[in-house]
């Protein structure tokens, strides 16, 4: 018997009535209804029998369907419980794991070491809008053990994730991603191929995750302190920037400019992720040694 593809408008809108489902807008449900996107996402994953993925917010299941078919296991995390009777009914792979959490609540670390042991783990995810950032910078911040992540955004947040120093769109969470990993925009995503549509484009947008950090620093925790409060108050200069957010005097953050070789009139935005690893070691060898 074929199996039933999920992606089409008409098996998705019989479904989800023969369930009595709603979309929430609270939890940015958009489903992906073109199959020739979903088999891109999961091209891009480079996925085979060696593969575990973890994708976050299945949704209707239409890119877990296809993940199921090309990798050797599949753990979905599913924020909406009431997704639970709709997946019984449509996703019955052996293969498919579906964990009904909030995402950023879930020990990640803990589960990939449980359920994808001598596998290469992949992060794939159509992503909410609303919650997009507080993903990846959980996804960065906690190094979880995945080779590559490819992850479906809104069109506006991929081009932050993968701007230069200068720009408009550069912030915190580009430099958090340089630190990371390489990132590419594989493809633009029309809102038309989403249930219910969306107001904007999307974006497939693929991270590399380096063998270490791009660069070295002395503190890893104080360079993301750094860079967070540089770009809290995009307007204000880095050394008021980091005055205001620090817990350290305005002297010994001037000093660690200065001896960093920044200007501290410069914003934070016109900065590389090199010289916020200069201005965080200035700042940790003072904070450590006492000195201003």
């Amino acid at each position: 018997m074929d199996e039933i593809k999920l992606y089409s408008p008409k098996v998705m809108m019989d479904i989800l009535d023969r369930y009595g489902f709603k979309f929430s807008k609270s939890l940015g449900q958009n489903f992906l209804i073109d199959g020739n996107i979903i088999k891109r996402i999961a091209e891009i994953a480079d996925l085979d029998e060696g593969s575990g993925v973890l994708e976050i917010g299945p949704g209707f299941g239409t890119l877990t369907q296809v993940l199921c078919r090309k990798a050797k296991k599949v753990v979905a995390i599913e924020v909406d419980k009431s997704l639970t009777e709709v997946h019984k009914g449509t996703l019955n792979y052996p293969n498919l794991k579906i964990i009904y959490e909030d995402f950023l609540k879930v020990d990640v670390n803990k589960l990939i070491e449980e359920e994808f042991q001598g596998l290469d783990v992949k992060i794939v995810a159509n992503l909410p809008y609303y919650i997009t950032t507080p993903i990846i910078m959980k996804i960065l911040e906690e190094k979880y053990k995945v080779s590559k992540i490819v992850v479906m955004v809104q069109k506006e947040v991929a081009q932050r994730l993968n701007s230069k120093a200068g720009t408009k769109e550069y912030g915190a969470i580009t430099l958090a991603v340089q630190y990371r990993a390489d990132t590419d925009i594989a493809m633009i995503v029309p809102n038309s191929v989403f249930m219910p549509k969306p107001k904007v484009d999307s974006a497939i947008i693929e991270f590399k995750i380096l063998s270490k950090p791009r660069i070295e620093v002395l503190d890893e925790s104080m360079l993301f302190e750094v860079i967070k409060a540089s770009f809290g108050q995009r307007r204000k200069t880095i050394l008021n920037g980091l005055s205001n957010s620090l817990n350290l005097s305005k002297e010994l953050i001037n000093n660690s400019l200065v001896s960093a070789g920044i200007s501290p009139g410069i914003r934070g935005e016109k900065l590389t992720l090199e010289e916020f690893g200069r201005i965080s070691d200035e700042i940790s060898k003072r904070a450590i040694g006492g000195i201003q």
